[in-house]
């Protein structure tokens, strides 16, 4: 095992940890930004440093199409190809080969699929993804499952975690272990407690350096994600960093965290700021409304973003109305600041055990809404 993960302080279920990696230091409850195809879109990498990021996501899938792995690797390893010098963590490539319904084939041995792209055929197993991975220069590796997505029967989801948990021995196997680099095993069982319990356990017996949370974020609402992760977390290793995959909205973030989840990421701060709407403290905002037309005050007084130090809600309106690209990326790196923030204040809440005082006072401000009046 050649990542080190330390638990520097607890406040009820919710960690406050440290995870470190050959690229450098992740401080967590951790919030990674997702860069699927090697960029953060709209932001340089430098810029997603700036925000607080200490680890980025890539996704095996994408990059193995495009630009492929053997040039990456040619380059020097996606640090070098895309200029981030910090930690990288990156998904195998089965949940989005898993969507591809009716351009893929699923065995035992693998996934044969056909590329989104051009058509290309493309065959996906464990050895396969842990070897782009690897061509990859990933610190984190994750091992390939299969995601069913919710509801689903029973039988269906536990015929599915059977194979899943066989593929991750297979991945476990065929991974590379050295200093600063690890893998990542992933419980599945979609919301049923027993197969979490028995996905938990196989987990474990295999040994990995952090354990995700799959199979949520998938169909099924809030209240059915946070009742399986009322008793997930507590299943999995408690020396060891937990990572609940695709989640989510800064309320899931928050929900996650009182129950003992380490790590997240999420497409929507960045798909976000595509698509006009800010987060902030009060609450999402469409920058789009007419009532921020003439509105002198910043998206949010307390960000030290570019966004809120320098414009007004009149401008980055204007500039949505003109479809400038500059909206797109004041709002992308505004967005990854808030994450970055929440993700400052839990931590600080933990450590200082103010959690719960943290946690009211976050649900409050969202209560009560963005205020309208000059």
């Amino acid at each position: 095992m050649a990542l080190k993960y330390e638990v520097l302080k607890t406040d009820g279920k919710a960690r406050r940890g440290r995870l470190h990696t050959k690229h450098g230091t992740i401080e967590t409850p951790a919030f990674m930004p997702v860069g699927t195809c090697g960029t953060v879109k709209a932001m340089m990498p430098e810029s997603v440093a700036a925000t607080g990021a200490e680890i980025l996501l890539g996704n095996t899938y994408h990059l193995m199409l495009r630009p492929g792995a053997d040039l990456v690797e040619k380059m020097g390893g996606l640090h070098k190809f895309m200029n981030w010098n910090k930690p990288i963590l990156t998904d195998s490539g089965g949940f989005q080969v898993m969507s591809l319904t009716g351009l893929r084939k699923l065995t035992e041995e693998g996934v044969t699929f056909s590329s989104h792209v051009d058509g290309k055929k493309f065959f996906l197993s464990p050895e396969v993804s842990m070897k782009i991975q690897h061509k990859l220069d990933s610190n984190i590796t994750m091992c390939l499952d299969e995601c069913v997505k919710l509801p689903a029967p029973h039988n269906v989801v536990k015929k599915s975690v059977e194979m899943s948990m066989r593929w991750a021995k297979r991945s476990k196997d065929a991974f590379v272990d050295r200093e600063g680099y690890g893998i990542f095993g992933i419980q599945q069982g979609g919301d049923y407690e027993d197969l979490r319990a028995w996905s938990a356990e196989e987990l474990k017996k295999i040994g990995f350096d952090g354990y995700a949370i799959g199979g949520l974020a998938v169909g099924e609402g809030q209240e059915t994600m946070f009742k399986v992760l009322d008793y997930a977390p507590g299943m999995l290793p408690s020396d060891k960093p937990r990572y609940l995959m695709g989640v989510g909205r800064p309320d899931d973030i928050v929900g996650a965290v009182l129950r003992g989840v380490d790590m997240f990421d999420c497409v929507m701060p960045t798909r976000s700021g595509r698509t006009a709407q800010a987060f902030t403290a009060r609450g999402p905002i469409n920058i789009r409304n007419a009532r921020h037309r003439e509105d002198p005050r910043p998206l949010e007084a307390e960000c030290d973003c570019p966004l809120c130090r320098n414009y007004s809600r009149a401008y980055i309106h204007h500039l949505q109305k003109c479809n400038e690209v500059l909206a797109v990326m004041l709002l992308t790196w505004h967005n990854i600041r808030y994450y970055q923030r929440l993700m400052q204040g839990l931590r600080s809440a933990i450590e200082e055990g103010r959690l719960n005082e943290f946690v009211a006072e976050f649900y409050r401000l969202q209560s009560m809404g963005d205020i309208e009046e000059i």
